[in-house]
């Protein structure tokens, strides 16, 4: 396996653990406490206002993007296409979302978009775009 797959692998688990599953884990104790989400609010902003009227929500959301994102990592250490193909979706959603979330979004982006591309990077190589053009005729004809 390239050290690249490790390093996003690695990435994906520090995000979805550190950032995403803890606040998932973060919302059981708030909800036991019965803290009112108004109060939680008041610490935490997000560009949409939709997103903080609803941070219990949110903070459940985060819990399931979270264990997508520690999925998808462990299948890549496990040299798994799913894994790649599942972190590759991961990573491609949370840049596409990355502005609703600001500024925490931010952080993702970052995180994000150096494991997309320590992946990408890993997975096609030195490829030139200029080969796989050329060859593109004759594996369309091998399919048919």
């Amino acid at each position: 396996m390239k050290k690249s797959y490790k390093a996003a692998a690695i990435l994906l688990i520090v995000q979805g653990g550190l950032m995403e599953f803890s606040v998932f884990i973060g919302v059981i104790p708030l909800l036991l406490l019965g803290v009112e989400q108004g109060t939680i609010s008041e610490h935490f902003s997000f560009i949409v206002p939709y997103l903080q009227d609803n941070l219990y929500l949110m903070m459940v959301m985060s819990g399931v993007f979270g264990a997508l994102r520690l999925i998808g990592a462990i299948g890549i250490l496990r040299d798994r296409l799913w894994g790649l193909a599942l972190s590759v979706i991961n990573c491609i959603v949370t840049m596409a979302l990355m502005i609703s979330l600001l500024p925490a979004g931010i952080l993702d982006g970052i995180f994000s978009g150096t494991a997309l591309i320590l992946i990408l990077t890993a997975y096609f190589g030195t490829q030139k775009i200029s080969d796989a053009v050329a060859e593109a005729p004759t594996r369309v004809e091998q399919h048919q």
